[in-house]
């Protein structure tokens, strides 16, 4: 079994890294940034965070477009944001009680305010806020403290920039009248991505957003990845444009969907790579802090995002939108300790795994690792189930639970599972498959 998974886990490898672009050259990925791609894999869980001057007006992260708010007013914000219950220990101690292994925050949203200490512009928490401290410095010089990895949140998109605000229609409802000029706005986004990456210590990613907004401008990704890689070989590289990966990109991400549920508009048509994959949720449907947002998803339900996505062999990167002065609120800590939890009994079935042998199915998923081979049953009340298609010679098969027998038999249609009499569990059923070694 275990020189299947390692034949299996070749391919994967081989795949990722010949990715070619259109001039037919190829990216070539470092060894340093194989071996974070392998971390990322079995990290299986993070934390993102949005958090900006939206949070204030308590509206979510896309308040300056839905109240057209002009550049000239949005800046007042930044007066009022002071943020001083913010606690970076506190923060990353949570992330870590409910199991993540890593954390993703905005640096710079779409309404263009950085929260870290850039040259690049006076537009950041240091220079504009009464605050005065870099926000990114604090959680990176923490996350290293605490043994948890950064990464860092940057949107290609940016409503008060001058430069980029005639680029598309969006911008112009915010600011009028700017000719702009592209070059001079790519070249301050590399700025501030030198900067991320050359003083806050070794990050995990830069997960890029906004291609969306204008897709068919040219944004120079081979000058902007090729500097990611320079400064830093490592950094993952994940690009929100719900597309197949462009060359020199390192993971794919899945916005509010599973890899190839395609249940969002934009996700629909977007294929699946090899390269290591993520599914980024929120705990209700906002990113940012959103006062009138109460639509709660329960641990129950967040477990199973967890669950679903390690079948789909992907992680999860769950969102927080923390109140304007730096507290996460106590409905989205409350939900993630009771994850954290669950994982303290049942992690050894999510972490370090990849999905499969099955296919997902209406009752669960697979994941596997090892030897092993995991059955959650997420939704299935019959006495017996068929894993159609399974031929593996298995050693023993028992509940996680409490390690209660599960007897089976080897049909010609597949395994079949005899699950009378067995303790059902009110969130996920796991069994436990070992296979037998090869002789």
């Amino acid at each position: 079994m275990k020189k299947i998974l390692i034949t299996i886990n070749l391919f994967f490898i081989i795949n990722s890294i010949l990715l070619y672009s259109s001039e037919g050259t190829t990216y070539l990925p470092s060894e340093s940034n194989l071996k974070a791609r392998e971390w990322f894999r079995q990290a299986k869980f993070g934390l993102f965070i949005h958090w900006g001057l939206y949070s204030i007006l308590g509206e979510g992260e896309w308040v300056m477009f839905n109240r057209r708010i002009p550049v000239s007013d949005y800046e007042k914000l930044a007066s009022f944001f002071n943020p001083i219950a913010f606690d970076p220990k506190e923060w990353i101690s949570l992330a870590k009680e409910a199991g993540m292994r890593y954390i993703v925050i905005t640096a710079r949203h779409h309404d263009g305010f950085s929260l870290f200490a850039t040259r690049a512009t006076d537009y950041n928490i240091v220079k504009a806020t009464p605050y005065g401290r870099d926000i990114l410095k604090m959680l990176a010089d923490e996350s290293q403290r605490q043994g948890i990895k950064l990464g860092f949140y940057y949107s290609l998109v940016d409503w008060h920039h001058p430069d980029y605000a005639p680029r598309t229609a969006q911008g112009e409802l915010l600011r009028r009248g700017s000719k702009g000029d592209w070059g001079r706005y790519l070249d301050f986004m590399k700025t501030q991505i030198r900067e991320l990456l050359t003083h806050y210590g070794e990050v995990l990613s830069l997960w890029l957003d906004g291609h969306w907004d204008a897709p068919q401008a040219d944004w120079r990704y081979d000058e902007l990845y090729n500097l990611i890689h320079s400064l830093q070989p490592q950094v993952l590289i994940g690009n929100n444009h719900h597309l197949a990966p462009f060359p020199g990109e390192d993971f794919q991400m899945f916005e509010k969907d599973l890899p190839g549920g395609q249940t969002q508009a934009f996700n629909i048509g977007q294929p699946i790579s090899s390269l290591p994959l993520e599914m980024c949720e929120t705990i209700n449907n906002s990113w940012g802090f959103n006062l009138h947002d109460r639509h709660y998803k329960s641990p129950k339900e967040l477990i199973h995002l967890l669950v679903k996505a390690a079948g789909y062999d992907s992680n999860l990167l769950l969102n927080v939108g923390p109140m304007p002065n730096g507290k996460i609120q106590p409905e989205f800590v409350d939900r993630l300790l009771e994850v954290g939890r669950w994982l303290r009994i049942y992690g050894e079935s999510i972490y370090g795994t990849r999905g499969g042998p099955l296919r997902p199915q209406p009752w669960g998923v697979t994941t596997r690792k090892d030897s092993f081979i995991y059955v959650h049953l997420l939704n299935y009340e019959e006495p017996a189930l068929l894993l159609p298609g399974f031929n593996l010679p298995i050693k023993s098969a028992n509940l996680m639970k409490n390690g209660q027998k599960i007897n089976f038999r080897h049909l010609p249609e597949g395994l079949i599972l005899n699950l009378l009499g067995i303790e059902k569990d009110p969130i996920d059923t796991i069994i436990r498959l070992e296979i037998k070694p090869k002789k």
